[in-house]
C-alpha cells in the first residue's frame, strides 16, 4: 500500500483563494475563503503504477490533461479549507495506492463434489416417486 507524503507533494500542488458559493451573508461576499487545490498527476513524483490508477479513474474532478481540482468549501476560514483539501488529496491518492489482491482460482473438494451428485440422486429419487403408479 502506497501512503504519500504530502512534504513530497506540494511542489506538484497549485492552491488558489476563491470566494464560496452558497448562503453566508457578507462574510461570503467578502472574503476568499474557499481553496481550489491543482495537482498535476503526470509531473508528480508518484509511483506508476499510482499515477496511472489516477489517470484511468473515471473522476469528474481530473481534467484530461492529468490534473486533479479539488475545491474545499465547506469552513469558513482558507485555513481549514486548505487542510482539508490536503487531507481530500492523500486520502484520492491513498485510495489508488492500495493495490488488489490477486485473485485465486479454486474448485470444489472431492467431498463437496460428492455431497453434490448425493443430493441430486435424492432429488431425483424423490421426484420418481410422485409419477403416476402403473397397475400390471
Amino acid at each position: 500500500m502506497y501512503q504519500p507524503n504530502l512534504d513530497q507533494l506540494l511542489p506538484y500542488i497549485d492552491i488558489s483563494a476563491i470566494r464560496a458559493q452558497g448562503a453566508g451573508g457578507q462574510n461570503v461576499n467578502k472574503v476568499s475563503s474557499a481553496i481550489h487545490l491543482r495537482f498535476d498527476i503526470r509531473a508528480s513524483a508518484l509511483p506508476d503504477y499510482v499515477k496511472k490508477k489516477l489517470l484511468d479513474a473515471n473522476d469528474s474532478r481530473i481534467t484530461a490533461d492529468g490534473i486533479l481540482i479539488i475545491k474545499s468549501q465547506s469552513n469558513r476560514t482558507q485555513e481549514m479549507n486548505r487542510q482539508a483539501a490536503f487531507h481530500r488529496l492523500i486520502d484520492i491518492i491513498s485510495v489508488a495506492g492500495q493495490q488488489q489482491k490477486v485473485r485465486k482460482a479454486t474448485s470444489p473438494s472431492r467431498a463437496a463434489k460428492r455431497r453434490r451428485v448425493d443430493d441430486k440422486k435424492k432429488r431425483g429419487d424423490k421426484k420418481s416417486l410422485r409419477k403416476k403408479v402403473k397397475f400390471d
